[in-house]
């Protein structure tokens, strides 16, 4: 994909409008502000990890600010809670005397959607099979993966994320969103939708979502990663979703067809990009993405995060710091848009003979000799 195509759809505006005039002409640096989510603890193994369990993560500490102001739960306790203290220690970074307006403290919280019949197609298959065959079919006449929708499960996901969204906003004074994006990606529309269009928001932050390009997961030769036509979208997203400026009628990223997926450095140089394009137009600080299990692990490593991979339907949230530094002072993005962008990735043209853990599929010949798929398939850690 040539760079000038990454550059125009990543900055296209955003769902909100207030640009962040110190940005322009620099280089956006980020980082993971740690020592406010477990999720940021080496300690903490992501593996079966639930964000219900355990406040979305959010550590019980002290903060400078505590006792400034008065922030009364629901309840009407007098002491404030978790989320409370924690949003007034966020505002304070913003705000305080110090920041001449160079930086800007986020809180990002990212959910992966639920369980999609792509999923529950690996998961029967085995992922080498899926990599190298399965996955570049459209469906197997029971059901159907490309752009899939979420399972009954996916869908039960998405309403536990809101029965746990909703205690938060009404008991724990968590601060409502002031943003809400989505990949284009119909399992992330409907997780979004699932968990966000029913919660009681604050008048002056209803759930109004932004469908950006660039959210999507990474672009492997999957069909389950190739987004439906703008017009489908539009047709099947509910009327709340807008589409962000410049969104074409066909996806015009995908390479599957030609049996290309998207590099590892280009994945990062995308999500940087989207990153850069949110931060300089949302002034927003609470922002919601809704998107996918390999494109969150690329936004965590282009924002300094520690790895952590997230099952169907999880969340994790991370204190962003951004710096607009001018003169050559940032760190250079992990990919950039002249980094190899996609390159072959392995297919069979019959179901293989069998698969191998680690290497990929082995796949039937005309001369009845099996032979392992000659590029290097799909790593199986993007589980889309």
């Amino acid at each position: 994909m040539k760079a000038t195509t990454l550059t125009a759809l990543g900055l296209a505006a955003s769902g909100a409008s207030a640009r962040w005039h110190e940005a322009d002409g620099a280089t956006i640096r980020y980082s993971t502000v740690s020592g406010y989510f477990l999720q940021d603890e080496p300690t903490t193994n992501p593996s079966g990890f639930d964000y219900a369990a355990w406040n979305f993560g959010l550590l019980n500490r002290t903060y400078p600010t505590d006792g400034w102001g008065h922030h009364q739960p629901s309840s009407g306790s007098v002491a404030s809670t978790q989320w409370q203290r924690f949003a007034r220690w966020v505002d304070y970074l913003n705000s305080n005397c110090r920041n001449d307006g160079r930086t800007r403290y986020k809180v990002l919280v990212m959910g992966r959607h639920g369980q999609g019949w792509h999923n529950v197609a690996e998961t029967y298959y085995g992922t080498p099979a899926w990599n190298c065959y399965w996955a570049e079919l459209d469906g197997n006449g029971t059901a159907t993966w490309a752009d899939p929708l979420l399972t009954p499960q996916g869908a039960a996901e998405a309403s536990r994320a809101n029965a746990y969204f909703a205690s938060r906003l009404r008991d724990h004074g968590m601060p409502a969103f002031d943003s809400y994006y989505s990949s284009p990606l119909k399992r992330c529309i409907q997780t979004a939708d699932g968990t966000f269009s029913s919660l009681h928001l604050p008048a002056g932050k209803p759930f109004r979502p932004t469908i950006k390009e660039l959210f999507r997961e990474g672009i492997s030769i999957h069909t389950c990663d190739r987004r439906s036509t703008r017009r489908e979208i539009r047709a099947f997203a509910p009327a709340s979703f807008r589409f962000e400026e410049g969104f074409t009628e066909e996806d015009e990223l995908w390479q599957g067809a030609q049996s290309k997926g998207e590099t590892e450095a280009h994945e990062q140089a995308r999500s940087k990009t989207v990153l850069d394009d949110v931060f300089a137009h949302d002034d927003g600080t609470w922002l919601s993405v809704t998107s996918h299990s390999g494109e969150i692990r690329s936004l965590l490593a282009v924002l300094g995060h520690r790895e952590f991979g997230l099952g169907t339907g999880q969340i994790i949230p991370v204190l962003v710091r951004a710096e607009a530094v001018r003169g050559g002072g940032g760190s250079p993005p992990p990919g950039t848009t002249t980094a190899p962008g996609f390159t072959f990735e392995a297919t069979c043209t019959a179901p293989p003979v069998t698969s191998i853990a680690g290497q990929g599929c082995v796949c039937s010949t005309t001369g009845g000799v099996p032979a392992l798929a000659s590029a290097t398939p799909t790593p199986s850690l993007r589980q889309m």
